[in-house]
């Protein structure tokens, strides 16, 4: 991966300002530590940081097609770069490098802005084509690579972080309180909203045209179209009915084939290995692959219920290799949050990606910059826990009448949720009907929203739902088995927003090292979609049916058939236990007051309660959840918007990370 940023005059006119140009470019240094590249016309300006992984020697970016009249800056791999090459080749293109980026000048040349449809890989791009007038500025499907862009005026400035933005000088950070709402509503964000106010990002499967030429003297507007759509079958007639056993041929087939394609690299490749079966089948697919074992880095959180160590050593120890392990001990989030809420420019529920920060360091260390990882499998086999619970509370839905709406009712009365069934219903009639997904988000979060916003937020946020920002075809989605319909609503918000973000690119490329999913292959995302749900979820029990019964053939039982654990860590229980001062700066109730986000009497309560540890179950959670929550939207403040909040120092265009606390 790279880091790409840039300027636009969207009146076309003057040069752009090349010093903030500079500063956008050194603020993405970690993302790209090995070369650096500028382009300036009138009205235009790119940059580019490179993380030199194909293409080594002949890489440097900007790219041009042959006569310079259409210039890209790109972040990401194209994995069938080679196939593509050797096609516009046939076709009389001329290239100058080895390296995947040139392939998308020359494409642009033949299919004008259909190419995004032809691209297989994780990218985000800035294309300009000088003769047109013309800028694209483009996501891949899943949302693996970021883009972020802002206007000020009369110009447009983006970039693959928000920090590049921030570093112009031109954008001042401001909090965005319907943005922090996305982290307490879907834990993260998954969409075009950011947490900083007149800040975007693209939206994955997504592509902005900005017609400089279109008309002359006035300001162009950014055009946002989307190019994909996960797509799910609307009748049982249209899932892909061959047996299981062809299915499962299949499946090896294209797993094997996505693999192989994400270990091409002019460097060497590794992969993280959890206690999980989905990393375990990405590892032994990979040995298959080159015909020996690849390194594995596994994180050993030292927290009772937490580590997976004694699990990944048993698939490591199958498939053999080299193994590195990374300690997290309780005290390790802590440590590592500040560091974290800079490379996540937001809040940061999930502690566990801190616990993914130190791994990517030790990655680094070890001198390695390219690791696979096993996510997505879980989005499209169902393997998460509230699958199972939907498809219990679903049994005797129907077309008309919804049983499990009655319990839902209940639950919601029960929480003590002023309104809560009618916002429910109200999120129904967003997603298409009943959801475990959003039954994970109603019931978790809006009590924690309730519980801890002050005034002022609700004030600020206003009507407003999170799940307006999710622009979902609500129709089609009613056409689609219940099932289907949480898989959809998981890759627009946990996914983009947790897992392949702040889990994800945030913090591998914070120290330099690029992450590469098989499992969100385009091919095998077309697969599973097609796939009948019990090959999913089987029974109420059996979750990943398709893919545990390939694993059978490759892995031992007792991996193919372990129970899913979901990876985490500690949460506010490890922040208070020998709180640092910050922590402490950051509760207090002048703090608090500065910030307007939270009731300051009820986040001291809850945390009186909760180091009394005299919650259980569920309730915990959702107050241990809460408050770290609380910490991390403070510390995200005190980092980005102003200050003042505690010690720790604020970020600066040009810092690239906090000092170890």
């Amino acid at each position: 991966m790279c880091g790409i940023a840039g300027i636009v005059h969207l009146r076309n006119a003057g040069d752009v300002d090349r010093a903030a140009l500079e500063s956008m470019a050194a603020a993405l240094a970690h993302r790209g530590p090995d070369d650096f590249g500028f382009h300036t016309a009138p009205g235009i300006g790119l940059a580019s940081r490179r993380l030199s992984i194909v293409g080594i020697h002949d890489g440097r970016q900007p790219v041009f097609n042959e006569d310079a009249s259409v210039i890209v800056v790109f972040n990401g791999e194209l994995f069938d770069h080679r196939e593509r090459r050797a096609d516009l080749q046939a076709r009389g293109h001329r290239f100058l490098t080895t390296c995947d980026t040139e392939i998308l000048p020359h494409l642009w040349e033949e299919y004008g802005e259909s190419m995004v449809e032809r691209l297989r890989g994780q990218f985000a791009f800035a294309l300009f084509d000088q003769r047109r007038q013309l800028l694209i500025l483009a996501r891949d499907r899943v949302g693996i690579v970021p883009l972020h862009w802002a206007q000020r005026g009369d110009h447009l400035y983006f970039g693959s972080e928000i920090k590049a933005i921030l570093a112009s000088g031109c954008v001042v950070p401001e909090p965005d309180h319907r943005g922090i709402d996305h982290i307490f509503t879907f834990f993260a964000m998954g969409t075009r909203r950011t947490a900083f106010r007149g800040i975007q990002s693209v939206n994955p499967a997504t592509y902005l045209r900005i017609d400089l030429g279109k008309r002359p003297g006035m300001a162009a507007e950014p055009i946002e179209h989307r190019y994909w759509d996960l797509r799910f079958p609307a009748a049982v007639d249209d899932y892909d009915s061959r047996p299981l056993s062809k299915l499962t041929d299949e499946f090896g087939r294209l797993l094997r084939n996505s693999v192989g394609l994400r270990l091409q690299a002019d460097v060497p490749v590794v992969s993280y290995l959890s206690g999980g079966i989905d990393s375990a089948l990405i590892l032994q697919t990979a040995a298959e692959s080159l015909g020996k074992p690849i390194p594995a880095f596994t994180v050993s959180v030292s927290a009772k219920g937490f580590d997976e160590t004694s699990q990944a050593q048993e698939a490591a120890k199958f498939v053999g290799g080299e193994k590195f392990t990374t300690s997290f001990g309780e005290d390790a989030a802590w440590r590592e949050f500040p560091e974290l809420t800079i490379a996540a420019e937001a809040p940061v529920i999930d502690t566990a990606c801190a616990a993914m920060l130190r791994q990517s360091r030790e990655v680094r260390r070890q001198g390695y910059k390219v690791a696979l990882s096993g996510e997505g499998a879980d989005e499209w086999f169902a393997g998460y826990p509230w699958f199972k619970s939907g498809k219990l509370l679903g049994l005797f839905d129907g077309q008309r009448m919804q049983p499990s709406n009655l319990i839902r009712r209940l639950v919601a009365g029960v929480g003590g949720c002023a309104g809560a069934w009618k916002r429910i219903r109200e999120i129904q009639d967003r997603v298409g009907g009943p959801n475990s997904v959003a039954d994970l988000y109603t019931f978790l979060c809006m009590p924690t929203r309730q519980k801890f916003y002050s005034q002022e937020m609700w004030d600020r946020i206003g009507g407003f739902t999170p799940f307006e920002d999710l622009d979902m075809d609500v129709e089609r989605l009613r056409s689609w088995h219940p099932l289907n319909r949480a898989l959809y609503l998981g890759s627009k918000t946990i996914l983009p927003g947790l897992l392949l973000s702040q889990k994800g690119d945030r913090a591998a490329m914070a120290n330099s090292v690029e992450i590469r999913y098989p499992f969100l292959d385009e091919e095998l995302i077309e697969f599973c979609a097609a796939l009948p749900p019990h090959f999913k979820l089987r029974g109420l029990t059996q979750d990943k049916y398709l893919l545990r019964n390939y694993a059978e053939r490759h892995l031992p039982i007792s991996i193919a058939r372990r129970r899913k654990r979901m990876f985490r860590a500690p949460m506010a229980d490890a922040l208070f236990r020998d709180s640092p001062p910050f922590v402490e700066q950051l509760l207090s109730e002048e703090s608090l007051r500065r910030t307007g986000y939270f009731r300051a009497d009820v986040v001291q309560s809850s945390r009186n309660i909760h180091q009394r540890k005299r919650l259980r179950g569920p309730n915990r959670f959702a107050v241990d959840m809460g408050l770290t929550g609380v910490i991390a939207t403070q510390l995200w403040h005190h980092t980005f918007i102003g200050g003042g909040l505690c010690e720790l120092p604020v970020w600066t265009p040009g810092q690239r990370t906090l000092p170890q606390t």
